[in-house]
């Protein structure tokens, strides 16, 4: 066992997702294989203790405290998992236990149920390795009489679940009844209790299972089967007293985990929310410092989605990148949108439309830097429904042979801002019945998943379900738009003052205020915004990698502490 190589590695692999449980199975695997602690020669060896517990049972037979029960055959070499120390000894579960299943008296006599004459203990009731005190239920001195037709369990009992959660295990705090999926369990000789308490879940949850119809279960002749390593006595007690050291340790290093992770948690909070209400004061500062953090800050993939909100609100609030006094302002870029759309209707490229009624400003979300302007999706492209007739959507007769590519709300909720993927592929007779949108298409969903967005990467078509948005030419692409549209899902509403109804329609989409920058800052945004994206990229990328490496590394200590090979414990992980 090499467990300095464990403790020297400790810092890599401690932030591993599962590090603390994962060393107190192994913890728990030492000390089941004899590699915990020393063994002492001047043990009594472990054949020696059977021959006493094979003396009790007969005693407590012939007392009639137990019943007999047939001879179980010794473990068989091939059966053995592994090798244990040779004054160990494999034994059947049975052979150094009584065990008994409980009952459930029936529900529909009220008169068994919950007066508070005895605990009755379930499933539910246990927490795993711990003293039981108080349940959920108690079941009356005439259920005893009736159904049980014995006195409760005593206190320091252990019990075990063999169905459905099998091999979890607590001790009893106070006299107990429990139910048909637990057994009491009472070994011959009371030496061997505290040792069974420690390992028996883990060679429980090997068993020989059955199929149920809610889950696997032992039943009496696989449970009496269970397989158990047996150390002498003396080795037990410091097997118990070793375990019980070390999962105190565990204990601390989770707390201290976990302490570690609020605080970071706040952090990252206070970060993030300087960001989101920033002070002009002391904005420059507060966005430098996370900055720099961010490694330190983002230590779990739900920060980083954070972070990624944060960099899209401050980017369509216009704190993300510096005004320029010079840039022509987004009143005059309105304009020249205007006079765009009445050139394309007038070369017949367009429909006119309605000029919307003007907006009220006071119910504006926030109020907008110098040089911007709020804008509405009709006034600054094309601008509505997917389409398709009432024809039924999966007739055979519309795909049959098709070319024409055709997205649904779930390619838009999948597209992560760029739309890759297509449902299916309509025929020209499909085609008939919808209407092709162009590649670089803002689609917003309106049904099944509310405002979701992304933007075509092909031609394609799309059903009602999903609206269409295609910014005029003055603005290149829709990116600054689907940047908005991911800040405002949430609160949509609140960008559309104007319509009383609590469901996103079109609409609703129609009366959604914009915050609009001058187009060169707009460029400059959607720039800052990408390499920012990108690095948030980049922060999500290190965390899988470092998640598998302090994973592999940690696979490899534990198995070199448990079967130590030759060569460089670096280089095995």
């Amino acid at each position: 066992m090499n467990a300095e190589a464990l403790i020297a590695h400790y810092e890599h692999i401690g932030d591993a997702p599962d590090a603390i449980a994962r060393l107190r199975r192994f913890i728990l695997d030492l000390a089941v294989r004899g590699k915990l602690v020393p063994q002492d020669p001047n043990d009594e060896p472990a054949s020696e203790l059977l021959k006493r517990i094979a003396e009790e049972k007969a005693r407590l037979v012939k007392a009639k405290k137990v019943r007999d029960k047939p001879v179980l055959p010794a473990v068989a070499e091939d059966e053995m998992p592994f090798d244990v120390p040779a004054a160990w000894r494999w034994v059947r579960f049975a052979d150094v236990v009584d065990f008994s299943a409980g009952r459930t008296p029936s529900r529909n006599d009220t008169s068994f149920w919950n007066n508070g004459d005895y605990v009755w203990v379930s499933i539910g009731d246990m927490e795993d390795g711990q003293v039981l005190t108080r349940t959920k239920e108690t079941v009356s001195n005439k259920a005893r009489e009736r159904v049980f037709g014995a006195e409760p369990e005593a206190p320091g009992t252990i019990i075990m679940s063999f169905k459905l959660t099998i091999g979890k295990i607590a001790r009893l705090g106070v006299p107990a009844f429990h139910n048909e999926a637990i057994i009491s369990i009472r070994a011959h000789l009371a030496d061997l209790d505290a040792y069974l308490f420690k390992v028996l879940p883990q060679f429980a949850r090997q068993g020989d299972t059955k199929g149920a119809i809610k889950g696997a279960t032992l039943n009496r002749g696989s449970i009496s089967n269970i397989l158990l390593p047996l150390p002498p006595v003396a080795e037990q007690h410091r097997i118990v007293a070793k375990v019980e050291g070390l999962m105190a340790l565990c204990d601390r290093l989770e707390a201290a985990r976990a302490e570690r992770e609020a605080t970071r948690d706040r952090l990252t909070a206070a970060s993030l929310a300087r960001l989101n209400a920033p002070d002009p004061e002391t904005f420059q500062d507060d966005a430098r410092f996370t900055l720099d953090a961010l490694p330190a800050l983002t230590a779990r993939p739900d920060q980083i989605k954070q972070l990624r909100q944060t960099i899209l609100n401050l980017a369509v609030c216009g704190k993300l990148v510096p005004q320029n006094p010079y840039d022509e302002p987004a009143s005059e870029l309105l304009k020249h949108i205007e006079n765009e759309k009445a050139r394309l209707v007038k070369e017949g490229k367009a429909k006119r439309q309605d000029r919307l009624p003007e907006p009220d400003l006071d119910q504006a979300p926030f109020d907008l830097p110098v040089g911007w302007a709020w804008g509405r999706f009709p006034e600054l492209g094309v601008f509505g429904r997917g389409k398709s007739k009432h024809r039924p959507r999966n007739d055979p007769a519309l795909f049959d042979g098709g070319e024409h590519l055709m997205i649904q709300t779930g390619d838009v909720a999948r597209s992560q801002g760029v739309i890759k993927t297509y449902t299916s592929k309509y025929n020209d007779f499909g085609l008939l019945q919808s209407m092709k949108w162009p590649k670089g298409t803002l689609c917003i969903t309106i049904a099944a998943n509310i405002a979701d967005s992304g933007i075509l990467s092909f031609d394609a078509c799309f059903p009602d379900s999903v609206v269409g948005f295609v910014p005029v030419s003055i603005f290149k692409d829709a990116r600054y738009f689907e940047y908005f549209l991911r800040t405002a899902k949430a609160n949509l509403l609140e960008f559309a003052p104007a319509t009383a109804q609590k469901n996103i329609n079109l609409e609703i989409l129609t009366q959604v205020l914009i915050p609009l920058p001058p187009l060169a800052e707009q460029h400059r945004i959607v720039s800052k915004v990408d390499a920012l994206m990108a690095l948030c990229d980049r922060l999500d990328s290190s965390l899988t990698v470092g998640e598998n490496t302090r994973r592999r590394l940690l696979d490899a200590l534990l198995a070199e502490a448990v079967a130590p090979v030759e060569g460089d414990i670096e280089q095995a992980a």
